[in-house]
């Protein structure tokens, strides 16, 4: 395992000293955790992003969508049991 030093202002320390007593962990396995917990959102974020990138380029390329309202009345429809006609793509306004 690689060492990193980090300096931590006094009160942030005693924060996590404390965090760490009540998690039942000590400062150095909290600070860890904190850490990958940290990356993990970041790396989430980002595949959410990418996710959402590649979809919009779908939209783009083929050149149709559906309008959020006329989606939104149809799966209220459907989550209500109702008989829903779905919303047919339409050419795509910028």
């Amino acid at each position: 395992m690689s060492r990193t030093t980090i300096r931590l202002p006094a009160d942030l320390k005693e924060r996590i000293a404390i965090a760490a007593r009540r998690a039942g962990t000590t400062s150095h396995g909290f600070i860890l955790e904190a850490i990958a917990e940290k990356a993990e959102q970041v790396e989430q974020r980002a595949e959410f992003h990418d996710e959402a990138e590649k979809r919009y380029a779908g939209i783009v390329a083929a050149g149709k969508t559906i309008p959020w309202h006329e989606m939104r009345l149809y799966l209220e429809a459907r989550i209500a049991g109702k008989a829903a006609v779905r919303p047919r793509a339409r050419k795509l306004v910028r």
